[in-house]
């Protein structure tokens, strides 16, 4: 992959940051440069960058927000220096995972067919994390796809995104726009990968290269897992359904009864989180809270997408 920049947001998680720099000088995983974006740390994360560019390894890039504009703001900031620079592969993930040695060159098997893939990742007890959806239009959600994916083939075609690890050309990035700041923290990523899908293949590959390094409190449910979350997040998840919402109106996609039962079922698998995983219920409130705010975006007859973003004379990526 020629020119692969990797886009790291952080946030007051240092030495997970330096985990995750040290690990881009192993043997085959090293990208032409790492973009560093802070939501304005209050803690040493200046000190850990400042010690990586010293130490060698892949040049860094160091961009330290004035404001926390949440991982979304973040992601959107970073695209955008990568797309200035030049890059013409984008490498985004977040701060608390570790790239695994050979993860660059296990990718680039993929490149030479497909613009836009995630490959597989390791829990942070080392064992493979079921991570394989697809996003139904009609409900506006997102589902895991029950079954063995890679059982016939190492590449499984979806229509969804994550920023632990999801690689796309400059070209799509141009042509989708920027992360969009507006959802601050999730949904941002997911919707970002059907943004992709919907000019070009966006594909899981049989590779592990990334292994999530924070632990956290889960319930394996089979087909999926249920992580511990926190009253933002749960504010955040039912909020950023007007932006969901408006993103299938732009594209013809918004199905009314569908999306509100979607809704419906987004507010009951938060529940079943604070039940099952947290074992309380005093997130509820912030779910509502957040229900109330989505109404208020979803009404913005204003509302407009991102736009694509121009490309520079002699940046960008060459390829379709």
């Amino acid at each position: 992959m020629d020119n692969l920049y990797a886009v790291v947001v952080t946030y007051n998680r240092a030495d997970f940051l330096r985990n995750l720099l040290h690990s881009f000088t192993g043997p085959g995983s090293a990208p032409a440069q790492v973009l560093v974006v802070d939501n304005a740390s209050t803690d040493h994360t200046a000190d850990v960058v400042a010690q990586a560019m010293s130490a060698g390894g892949p040049p860094i890039r160091y961009e330290r927000l004035d404001r926390n504009v949440g991982g979304a703001g973040g992601f959107s900031r970073g695209v955008e220096l990568a797309l200035e620079a030049g890059a013409e592969w984008l490498w985004l993930m977040d701060d608390d995972v570790e790239v695994l040695p050979g993860a660059v060159d296990a990718l680039d098997k993929f490149a030479a067919d497909y613009s836009c893939m995630i490959g597989r990742r390791y829990d942070a007890n080392g064992k493979p994390f079921f991570w394989q959806h697809h996003f139904v239009e009609s409900l506006g959600i997102f589902l895991p796809v029950s079954r063995d994916v890679f059982k016939h083939a190492d590449v499984f075609g979806t229509n969804v995104g994550n920023f632990e690890g999801m690689l796309v050309t400059a070209s799509v990035a141009r042509d989708i726009g920027l992360p969009d700041p507006r959802f601050f923290i999730t949904w941002d990523d997911l919707i970002y990968g059907w943004l992709a899908a919907q000019r070009t293949p966006v594909v899981y590959v049989n590779a592990f290269v990334i292994k999530k390094v924070r632990a956290q409190r889960q319930v394996d449910l089979g087909l999926r897992h249920l992580n511990d979350s926190s009253d933002l997040s749960r504010r955040y998840v039912m909020r950023n359904r007007g932006h969901v919402a408006q993103y299938l109106k732009a594209y013809g996609k918004y199905n009314r009864a569908g999306f509100a039962a979607g809704t419906a079922l987004t507010f009951l698998k938060e529940m079943a989180r604070l039940v099952l995983v947290e074992r309380t219920l005093k997130g509820a409130g912030a779910l509502w809270r957040g229900w109330r705010e989505s109404r208020t975006i979803l009404a913005d007859t204003g509302w407009k997408p991102m736009p694509p973003v121009p490309a520079h004379p002699g940046s960008g990526s060459r390829r379709d």
